[in-house]
């Protein structure tokens, strides 16, 4: 086996140029969806927060809403403008954001989130059922 070096630093070089795509986009996520607002969340310009707060922590609001709903009957949510608001994910959220499909689930399937959300709430008209495979 006279070729045996030559046999295996071509092998390692094949090897390393095959995995190259793999290794070489590790930690690096690939582009955020463009989320489909509705003409009503366009005409309102804002959301109940911040849009950078909103993309961040708009679960840890939803949960903070359903505690003050259910267990203290609080309905209403003053945000950091003094505006108020219904605490309400049929009624206040998805009245701007009715679209699910585009803009729900592009963000949480981006992230690999499955929230339980519509194990309780009605999943819009003209979306999917709710339920992912």
């Amino acid at each position: 086996m006279y070729n045996s070096v030559k046999i295996i630093i071509g092998l390692i070089i094949f090897v390393g140029l095959m995995a190259y795509p793999i290794w070489s986009s590790v930690g690096r996520p690939g582009p955020a969806p463009e989320l489909v607002l509705t003409e009503k969340a366009k005409a309102a310009k804002v959301c109940i927060e911040e849009t950078p707060w909103m993309k961040e922590s708009h679960m840890q609001l939803l949960d903070d809403w359903r505690n003050k709903v259910v267990r203290e009957k609080e309905r209403l949510y003053t945000n950091n403008e003094g505006r108020a608001y219904n605490m309400s994910l049929t009624n206040t959220c998805l009245d701007c954001h009715s679209n699910k499909e585009t803009f729900c689930d592009r963000c949480h399937d981006y992230t690999s989130v499955r929230p339980y959300c519509w194990d309780c709430h009605n999943v819009p008209k003209g979306t999917n059922d709710g339920q992912r495979p």
